[in-house]
C-alpha cells in the first residue's frame, strides 16, 4: 500500500501526512548521505495517537517520506507563505538547508510528475473518498491534520515554537463553533504553550479540502516534538513525555467529535 489507512465509524478523519519514512531504492540512490537520518520526519505520530481506533476515528498515514515528495503541497508547488521560506513539493534540501541530493541528480518536471502520480495522489483519492463517505453518512465531518517539527528550526520561526500550534486557514478551514471547541480544551490546561494561525496557519491539506459550507471543516495541529520524542537522532519516541500529552489530544479530539455530532 502507498499509505496506511483504517476506516472508522464517526465522522472524523486524522491525517498524518508526514509520518511515513520510505523511499524507494531508485531515489534514495540519488540523495546525499544526510536524508538518511529522515529528520524531518513527523516521528511516531500514528503511535501517539494511538487512541483513535478505540474512539471509532478513521486515520490516514504516509508511508513515503516527504523527501520524495511532499503530500501536504500543492500539486502546481506553489508558496503557501508567500515571502517566507518553506520547503517545496519535492524538496531540495532539509529544514537545515542541507542538500538532499547528489550533484545535478535533483528530480526534474518529468520526474516530479511520475512522483505526484504514483505516490501523492493515491493518498489525496483515499483522504478525499473517505472525507466523501462520512460526509454522507454524518451530514459533516471534521479533518484533523496531525503534524510535529522539532521545537527550533531558525530556518522557519525565530526562537521556540509554541508547544500546540493550531491552524485554521485565518478561520477559512473550519467553523468558529469547532475552532472554539477545541481552543477551549487546550486553553483549559497550563502546561502547553498554544498558538492559532501563528507561523503555522495550514497546509495545503487543510486549505484545499476544508470547506466549511460544504460541511467538511478542518483544523491542523504542529505541536512541539520535545513533547512525546527525543528530538535528536535516533528520534526516540518517549512514553513518559507522550504520556502526559496523549490524555488532553484524546480529550480535543473528542470535542471536535462532539461538536461535529451536536
Amino acid at each position: 500500500m502507498e499509505f496506511r489507512f483504517k476506516a472508522g465509524r464517526l465522522p472524523m478523519l486524522v491525517s498524518m501526512p508526514h509520518a511515513g519514512t520510505d523511499i524507494p531504492d531508485e531515489v534514495a540512490d540519488t540523495l546525499a548521505p544526510c536524508a538518511a537520518a529522515r529528520a524531518d520526519t513527523d516521528w511516531h505520530l500514528p503511535e501517539l495517537y494511538g487512541f483513535l481506533e478505540e474512539m471509532g476515528i478513521s486515520t490516514i498515514s504516509a508511508r513515503w517520506s516527504r523527501y520524495l515528495i511532499d503530500l501536504n503541497r500543492p500539486p502546481e508547488n506553489t508558496n503557501l507563505y508567500p515571502g517566507l521560506d518553506t520547503t517545496g513539493l519535492c524538496p531540495l534540501d532539509t529544514f537545515g538547508r542541507e542538500r538532499l541530493y547528489k550533484e545535478g541528480m535533483e528530480p526534474d518536471a518529468a520526474e516530479v510528475q511520475r512522483r505526484l502520480e504514483r505516490y501523492w495522489r493515491p493518498y489525496h483519492e483515499q483522504l478525499r473518498a473517505e472525507l466523501d463517505r462520512l460526509k454522507a453518512e454524518h451530514g459533516r465531518v471534521v479533518l484533523w491534520e496531525a503534524h510535529s517539527i522539532a521545537s527550533v528550526v531558525p530556518r522557519f520561526f525565530e526562537g521556540k515554537l509554541p508547544d500546540l500550534n493550531f491552524g485554521t486557514a485565518e478561520g477559512k478551514s473550519c467553523d468558529s463553533g469547532l475552532e472554539e471547541a477545541i481552543l477551549g480544551v487546550a486553553r483549559a490546561q497550563e502546561r502547553y504553550t498554544i498558538a492559532l494561525n501563528g507561523r503555522f496557519k495550514g497546509g495545503h491539506i487543510t486549505r484545499h479540502y476544508g470547506q466549511p459550507s460544504n460541511g467538511v471543516h478542518a483544523i491542523q495541529l504542529e505541536k512541539c516534538q520535545c513533547l512525546y520524542m527525543n528530538e535528536a537522532p535516533p528520534f526516540d519516541y518517549r512514553p513518559d513525555v507522550a504520556g502526559q500529552l496523549q490524555p488532553l489530544l484524546r480529550d480535543m479530539v473528542g470535542a471536535a467529535v462532539n461538536w461535529v455530532r451536536s
